[in-house]
């Protein structure tokens, strides 16, 4: 019983030790993983990107995995000036690949060394970069064009100097550079981008005073010229209504002067016609001159020989 006891123990042990070798022996490289095998600490053989199960010697060999893909580089805010002499803090990020894993290892040793690595290579070519050219080429990356010409244009010549390199190739400039520190580290910097650029405090209230007084000045000067073309447009309004009002008038009058012609030629008709006629175009001509004349309030001295009288008398 004692001997089979033992036996059973010696064989748990023996499948115990076998499943740890078994273990050691053998890793796994995912789709998203590389593998550099050391051995007492130093790299053997070449860099294992293939996915799937590998082995290795056990207890000696250990497997070190580093990422496949496309990973982060997030700067810090720094104070930098520029050639103009502007300070500005600049707010960067980047997008790097381990190259060569072997190299990377060699170098680097892990990713936490490949940030530290990267932080003293793309700092300071943001520092070269941006010490070596004006604010305007690291905030925009082509040349403005006026919306319009003349006097407009000359208050916006500040906005609208012209740039020679420019945001976008600035930051090419700046990744290619840190490429060229970066290549014997077994790493690749794919991507270089400012994330955000911006006057220190200290200057940022003066700047934006100015921007505004600039615009400002820009409107105003819209403004008067509009006032100057509304006026412009109202004088030209009142000529025309002017000769219009004119010709109606003149117009009118002829129409009215054609009128009392012809109505002065048939009242002479009636009045040649007859002593009756004559009599009632005297009764009606008396009677449009006592409209004309007379209200409630006009008080007249009559001839008894007057036209006017005989009529008045006529309506006692």
């Amino acid at each position: 019983m004692m001997k089979n006891k033992n036996r059973y123990i010696l064989l748990g042990i023996v499948v115990v030790l076998l499943f740890i070798t078994l273990v050691q022996a053998t890793y796994s490289v995912g789709e998203r993983q590389q593998v550099i095998i050391t051995q007492f600490g130093k790299p053997i053989g070449h860099a294992i990107t293939e996915a799937g199960l590998h082995f290795k010697t056990p207890f000696i060999q250990t497997a070190n995995f580093f990422d496949k893909r496309y990973m982060e580089w997030d700067g810090d805010p720094n104070q930098v000036p520029t050639k103009d002499k502007k300070f500005i803090f600049v707010d960067s990020y980047a997008r790097w690949r381990i190259s060569d894993p072997l190299q990377f290892f060699k170098r680097l040793t892990n990713e936490r060394g490949a940030q530290s690595r990267l932080d003293d290579i793309l700092d300071g070519e943001t520092r070269d970069f941006i010490a070596n050219n004006n604010l305007e080429e690291t905030v925009r990356s082509s040349n403005r064009i006026p919306m319009q010409a003349g006097e407009i244009s000359e208050l916006l010549s500040d906005s609208l100097s012209k740039i020679k390199v420019g945001r976008k190739e600035i930051q090419e400039m700046i990744r290619k550079a840190a490429n060229d520190q970066a290549k014997d580290l077994g790493i690749e910097i794919l991507d270089f981008r400012f994330k955000r650029i911006n006057y220190v405090k200290e200057v940022r209230k003066q700047v934006y005073e100015r921007m505004k007084s600039e615009r400002y000045r820009i409107a105003d000067k819209f403004k008067s010229e509009g006032q100057g073309e509304a006026s412009r447009i109202n004088g030209e309004k009142e000529r025309e209504l002017l000769t219009i009002q004119s010709e109606a008038f003149k117009q009118a009058e002829k129409i009215k002067g054609k009128a009392d012609a012809q109505a002065a030629a048939v009242y002479a008709a009636a009045y040649n016609k007859s002593a009756q006629s004559r009599d009632l175009y005297g009764f009606l001509k008396s009677m449009e001159v006592y409209k004309n004349t007379f209200d409630s309030n006009t008080s007249v001295i009559l001839s008894t020989n007057s036209d006017l009288y005989k009529y008045l008398n006529k309506m006692k």
